[in-house]
């Protein structure tokens, strides 16, 4: 190992052993960590920029700006009431159908924004009810940041996979004449859903008294009274469903994917502010304050530093070093790079671990003359619910653990915490892995 790379991973270990034992602040010591690099020699300040894959940070930064329109519109306690009626006093039903709801704006929407937005009127229901919220916030958490990867839009890795691969929105549905993320992730997720709901969750309210007149006050209200301001809520829905469709015919437009986030997002900006009064809709200017600019900031600086190992030649490296395994049995590799990508992404900043595996594949695949696609999939499927182990793998976590503590005032145990997260993980570990095998490794392995 030549000196310059031996600082680049010294730099790149330590900067993210910090972000891992999450005492400090991420944006802050991604800054650092490129700050080094550049001093250090490993990369100029112009590589380091030139690193960063801005189509994906104008994604994020779009879709992150509409959901937040979306947030304000009234349709998530719509949904809330909706699901409470169907699941007629079942709380373990409700608390099923709460998380579905969520795991599938989430396939749209960032995680985080997701719980942000789910989270009040969750704690709303269950304290009117007199139920602890804590079951259902986390199952919501665990919902979201699993289905982020089912399509392009809802997270960060799938779009990280789009930057390496050059995967359009549509492959994330069907690709290489085979289902893919959308239809494995949603399969998996609604089988443990159902499993949990059956072998958990009904346990646990069985005999639960329900406060019948707190139950009766809430679903007595026509769900759409909660959609107070009824044209905004048209115009953002309308808005957010263009973009994505816009995103998805890519190919046919020819134009980048963040630009035409952008450009979905600039024109919804202008018709609410255009017509701000007509609307009632919040400025433009309050939206901009809630936007987590420090989780952007943070991506950006992710790039860059795993851009910079990839620039010295550390990827291409360790890439040489595992060839010959993978080469060697496809069966084997992808199944070992599985698991242990599970444990790990439980207790790593996982997207910055599936950034590193997406190059790492994309020069072991080059190198041993195998499609890197099995292997690009199992390490974004196992990265993905693999975080959902610890709030230092999920942001979306540990937000709905602060919510829960902060909220009903109660400080939740790590015994209580992994009672919901270690069988989430496991059950959907399994599941997905037997799609993933019978789909995508074994074909490609015959």
């Amino acid at each position: 190992m030549e000196p310059i790379q031996l600082i680049a991973l010294i730099i790149f270990l330590v900067t993210i052993g910090l972000i891992i034992w999450g005492k400090l602040d991420r944006a802050v010591l991604g800054i650092i960590g490129v700050v080094l690099m550049v001093f250090l020699g490993v990369a100029s300040a112009g590589e380091a920029f030139m690193f960063v894959d801005w189509n994906v940070i104008a994604i994020l930064f779009a879709i992150w700006i509409i959901a937040t329109y979306f947030g304000k519109t009234g349709i998530p306690q719509y949904l809330a009431v909706v699901m409470l009626k169907i699941s007629r006093g079942n709380i373990a039903l409700f608390l099923v159908l709460m998380g579905v709801v969520s795991a599938f704006i989430s396939i749209f929407v960032d995680n985080v924004v997701v719980i942000l937005m789910m989270a009040p009127v969750v704690l709303h229901v269950t304290q009117k009810m007199k139920l602890p919220s804590f079951p259902f916030i986390i199952f919501l958490a665990l919902g979201a940041n699993f289905m982020g990867t089912a399509l392009l839009l809802g997270d960060l890795p799938p779009q990280m996979l789009h930057s390496v691969s050059g995967i359009e929105f549509s492959e994330f549905v069907w690709q290489l004449g085979r289902p893919s993320s959308f239809f494995i992730l949603t399969t998996t997720f609604l089988l443990a859903a159902l499993l949990l709901y059956q072998f958990k969750f009904k346990g646990m309210y069985a005999g639960t008294a329900i406060d019948t007149t707190a139950l009766e006050e809430i679903t007595a209200v026509n769900p759409a009274e909660h959609i107070k301001n009824k044209p905004f809520a048209f115009v953002v829905l309308a808005g957010f469903l263009i973009t994505i469709l816009g995103m998805s015919f890519r190919q046919l437009i020819g134009l980048p994917l963040g630009f035409i986030a952008v450009s979905g997002m600039v024109a919804l900006v202008l018709i609410i502010e255009i017509f701000h009064k007509k609307l009632g809709s919040p400025s433009v200017e309050k939206v901009l304050t809630e936007l987590d600019w420090r989780a952007l900031l943070f991506y950006i600086t992710l790039f860059s530093l795993v851009g910079a190992i990839n620039h010295v030649g550390l990827i291409k490296m360790i890439a040489d070093a595992i060839a010959p395994f993978i080469a060697g049995n496809l069966i084997v590799g992808t199944t070992i790079l599985y698991w242990v990508t599970i444990p790990i992404a439980g207790i790593v900043e996982h997207d910055a671990y599936i950034l590193v595996f997406l190059y790492l594949i994309r020069d072991v695949a080059a190198a041993t003359g195998v499609s890197p696609w099995p292997l690009w999939w199992i390490s974004l499927w196992a990265g993905t619910l693999g975080s959902n182990l610890t709030v230092a793998g999920a942001p979306a976590l540990f937000v709905a653990l602060n919510i829960c503590e902060r909220e009903g005032s109660v400080k939740i145990g790590l015994k209580q915490f992994f009672s919901y997260t270690v069988p989430f993980v496991l059950i959907t570990g399994l599941i997905c892995f037997v799609l993933a095998l019978v789909i995508w490794i074994i074909p490609f392995a015959l």
